[in-house]
Parts: C-alpha cells; sequence; structure tokens
C-alpha cells in the first residue's frame, strides 16, 4: 500500500524566495515553523464526482539539522485536530467526531522523522512515524527545499514543499456510507500539501 505522506512537510509562505536557493549561511541548529506562512490542507473524493477541500489551522514544527545542509536532520511535527476547518461547520464538527478524528480523545496528530537524506540538489527522502488517534505507522515522503535566505530584518529562513498520499482507514478513520450508485461518500485516500517556512533560531 501506497504511504506517502508530506504531513511533516515544509514551503514557501508569503515571503516568495524559491529563486534563492544559495545562502552562505549554515543549515546547523534548530529551525522553528513561521505559522504566518505556512499551511497545511488536504484534499479527499467526495460522492466520487467532486472533491472536498480542507485545512488545519494550527499546527508546530521544529527542524534540527546537524550539518551545512538538512542532510540527517531531525523533523518533529504536530498539528491540532480541533483546528480543522473545511468552510462548513457541521462537516468540521463530524470530522471531529469518533467516525473520524476522535479529537476529544486524541487531539494532536504527530510526525517524527527517522530518517532524512538527500536525494539530490534540493530533493530529500524523509522517513518517519505518523500518529493519527492512537495509530501509527511508518512513512515515507519526498520533500523539495524551495532555499534558504534572509528576511528583511535579518532572519534566516528556509522553505520547503511536499505533498503525498495516505490512506484514512490506515490509521482509523472508517466512516462511510454507499451511494446509489454504489460509490463512496467519502474516498479512502487522502490528498495532503504542506507549504511550511522555517525561521533559523539564533543560538
Amino acid at each position: 500500500m501506497k504511504k506517502v505522506l508530506f504531513v511533516a512537510a515544509m514551503a514557501f509562505g508569503a515571503l516568495n524566495v524559491t529563486a534563492q536557493t544559495a545562502t552562505t549561511s549554515s543549515a546547523a541548529g534548530k529551525w522553528a515553523v513561521d505559522p504566518a506562512h505556512s499551511a497545511v490542507k488536504f484534499n479527499v473524493d467526495h460522492l466520487v464526482i467532486s472533491e472536498v477541500d480542507g485545512n488545519f489551522k494550527k499546527f508546530d514544527g521544529t527542524i534540527d539539522a546537524p550539518g551545512a545542509d538538512f542532510t540527517n536532520a531531525k523533523v518533529s511535527f504536530t498539528v491540532d485536530v480541533n483546528s480543522i476547518n473545511t468552510d462548513n461547520a457541521d462537516r468540521d464538527k463530524h470530522l471531529m467526531s469518533d467516525d473520524f478524528f476522535s479529537a476529544e480523545k486524541f487531539p494532536k496528530m504527530t510526525f517524527v522523522s527517522t530518517s532524512f537524506k538527500k536525494v539530490k540538489g534540493n530533493i530529500y527522502t524523509v522517513e518517519g512515524n505518523l500518529t493519527i488517534r492512537d495509530v501509527t505507522k511508518k512513512v515515507t515522503f519526498a520533500v523539495s527545499l524551495g532555499g534558504v535566505t534572509k528576511d528583511p530584518w535579518g532572519n534566516t529562513k528556509a522553505g520547503f514543499k511536499a505533498a503525498g498520499t495516505i490512506n484514512r482507514k490506515d490509521f482509523g478513520l472508517q466512516w462511510n456510507k454507499v451511494t446509489e450508485a454504489g460509490g463512496a461518500v467519502v474516498g479512502d485516500e487522502i490528498r495532503m500539501q504542506i507549504n511550511m517556512e522555517f525561521a533559523q533560531q539564533k543560538a
């Protein structure tokens, strides 16, 4: 079963630094997510014929890089399940119920990396453990480093982008109904996209 995930992934926010892929700054040290310039989004099929988009408003994450680039970095990421938003209050309430996330019992989704390897250039492979509800699964995903640069206030920023797919039923999100035509109301595959900007922490 395909287990490509992007839940710990990270990309550019409002600052467009795509062209600035080189910097004299070393990546070594701790990086913290800048939530004002980041997003955690998802997309799922509805009634087979259309799609529903959503996002999580609250999340946090860190990268601990041991060297000049992000090779062998440690990634930790947490999402507040209660911050889910699909622009429909009734649907959001259902998603937080025991049919899906059971947010009262399991308010956080977490990802902790076990390896972070450079493939080539700005492309990395990240493996780690994703926990949703009380289920933990090992996942692997590709992530691209958009660049590292300094903002106008002298802060060093790094942008990452990742996208992938998980099967919600692997993590206990089991609810579904069948249409008259035999199709599922909610698709099993969740397509996720994370755009994250990280700020290097000063020693």
